[in-house]
Parts: C-alpha cells; sequence; structure tokens
C-alpha cells in the first residue's frame, strides 16, 4: 500500500501589479496618500519592499495607477439615455467615487502624467456622449472641461470641508463673533442657515451639476 503523500502547504497568492495597487490603494484610503511607501505596501503584502519595483516602475508610477484605478470605479455615461441624464449619472458616480478617496481628488489636479486606460476609456465615454447628441468640438471641449472642473473641484473642497455638526457649530460660533449681523447681514442668514439646515433638496455637487447640463442644453451646439 503506496504511502499517503504529505500534503502541500497552501502558498501565499502570487504578487501581481493589481495586488500592489489594491493594497496602496487600501492604505492611502485608510491612512492618507502620505502614508503611502512602498516599505507599508511591502509589509501589508507580507513582501519585501524591493520585490514591488518587479511590477511598478517608482512611486510616480504607483501614484499614476492608483488615480486611473479611481477614475475605473466611475460610471461610465450610458449610451442607451439621453445625452443630459446620462451625463449627470457618471459625473454624480465619479463624485461619490472620489469621496470614498478623499486622497484623489488633489491629486487629480495637481499630479502630472500620462492617463491610463481607465481614465482614457471615461474621457472618450463623455466626449463621445457630447459629440453624439450633436455638440460641435469646440462646444464639446469646454462642456467636457466645464464638467470635469466641477466633479474635481466640488469634491476636493467637500472632502477638505467634512465638518461634523458639533465642528460645524463651533466654526460657525466663531465667524459670527467676528462678523456682526448689523453689518454682514446676508453673510449671517447664510451661516444660521446652514446650522439649522435649512437648505435641503439638491446636494450643492447636484445643484452646479445642474447649472452645467441646464446651461449647455440652452446653448446653440454649433459653438
Amino acid at each position: 500500500m503506496p504511502s499517503p503523500q504529505p500534503k502541500r502547504r497552501r502558498g501565499r497568492a502570487p504578487l501581481t501589479r493589481d495586488r500592489v495597487i489594491a493594497a496602496a490603494m487600501a492604505l492611502a484610503d485608510k491612512h492618507g496618500i502620505e502614508a503611502l511607501t512602498m516599505r507599508r505596501i511591502g509589509g501589508d503584502l507580507g513582501v519585501e519592499a524591493m520585490s514591488l519595483y518587479n511590477h511598478v516602475a517608482n512611486k510616480d508610477d504607483l501614484i499614476s495607477a492608483l488615480l486611473d484605478a479611481v477614475v475605473g470605479e466611475y460610471a461610465l455615461p450610458d449610451p442607451d439615455l439621453d445625452w443630459k441624464p446620462a451625463l449627470r449619472a457618471s459625473a454624480v458616480s465619479a463624485n461619490k467615487v472620489l469621496v470614498r478617496h478623499p486622497w484623489a481628488p488633489s491629486l487629480h489636479l495637481s499630479f502630472r502624467a500620462m492617463p491610463g486606460p481607465s481614465s482614457m476609456r471615461y474621457s472618450e465615454s463623455v466626449l463621445a456622449t457630447l459629440r453624439r447628441a450633436g455638440f460641435s468640438p469646440e462646444m464639446t471641449h469646454h462642456a467636457f472641461h466645464s464638467l470635469e472642473g466641477h466633479v474635481d473641484g466640488y469634491t476636493l473642497r467637500q472632502v477638505n470641508f467634512p465638518l461634523q455638526q458639533e465642528e460645524l457649530e463651533a466654526v460657525a460660533k466663531d465667524f459670527l463673533a467676528q462678523f456682526p449681523a448689523d453689518e454682514y447681514p446676508y453673510f449671517v442668514e447664510h451661516v444660521r442657515g446652514h446650522l439649522r439646515k435649512e437648505f435641503r433638496g439638491k446636494s450643492g455637487f447636484e445643484f452646479g451639476l445642474d447649472l452645467i447640463l441646464d446651461g449647455l442644453e440652452l446653448l446653440p451646439r454649433s459653438g
């Protein structure tokens, strides 16, 4: 009777570029982009930092891949919808994704690198939606950058001002103490409205987004 063969030990999953990017994403989401070092990523993966360089060329390559992975989570404009709801849903999706990765908006605005495949796919899809809707190349250019600027710019402000109600009340109290109502009546009204949560309905992001889309709908598409 043959002797039983010893069981193989289950080994660690092979290191891949996708695993490196996923580990870096988790680290940045939890601790911020400043915490991103090859040593920490390697530690989370249970490998030496130097082994990561078999999969990413350097830290800039890693950050480029991270930003592209974030864009890869955006919903592309649905070609079965009219251009306006398609672009609206896609932009709202992008805003939600960037809020989930609060380190990403500032890098989108400051980091210069060749766009990756997900970024190219997203940009091409938005541009195609506008062109198929009849917008001229010039109008498409302006519309594309207006939408992109709103997504990146508004979300950057959003993630840098995530005050809880108690913090908001403390900040507002300081503001109101310095700016008397008889001198700045509308500013005080604005701050108090925030505190009382009087401004309901659409989010600020969606309000601005709809202004852009409604404006585009009214403009001549030929430029």
